[in-house]
């Protein structure tokens, strides 16, 4: 019985070790893939952040140029400096009527195609 035990248990053993081997070398490759996508992450956040940065420098131009002028009032240096606001989901409006144009595509648009089919009273002389 206990020699049973002993291969059942190394059976066991050598069972867990090919599944931990296997689980190696497929997390390896989802660790590739993770790593790829956090350089292309922050890649993308880098390119965004050095066009900010060359926005900020313009901005700050201007700001100087109209200063020296003496063209800077308050409400334009708030325009200038005011951060926008981007989204990425389109206003309500924008959704509905694309809503709106769906539904009247999917009402009206078969009956523009469907040819109406002449009368046989009206055929016939």
């Amino acid at each position: 019985m206990s020699k049973e035990l002993e291969n059942q248990a190394e059976e066991l053993e050598q069972t867990l070790q090919k599944q931990l081997d296997l689980l190696k070398r497929d997390s390896e490759d989802w660790v590739k893939v993770g790593g790829a996508v956090l350089v292309g992450g922050l890649l993308a956040y880098s390119i965004v952040k050095i066009g900010r940065r060359k926005k900020d420098r313009k901005s700050q131009k201007a700001l100087e140029v109209l200063e020296r002028e003496g063209l800077l009032t308050e409400e334009l240096e708030e325009r200038l400096t005011k951060k926008r606001k981007s989204t990425f989901w389109p206003s309500m409006s924008q959704r509905l009527l694309i809503l709106g144009l769906a539904l009247a595509k999917e009402r009206y648009f078969k009956n523009l195609l469907v040819s109406e089919e002449p009368d046989e009273k009206e055929v016939r002389p």
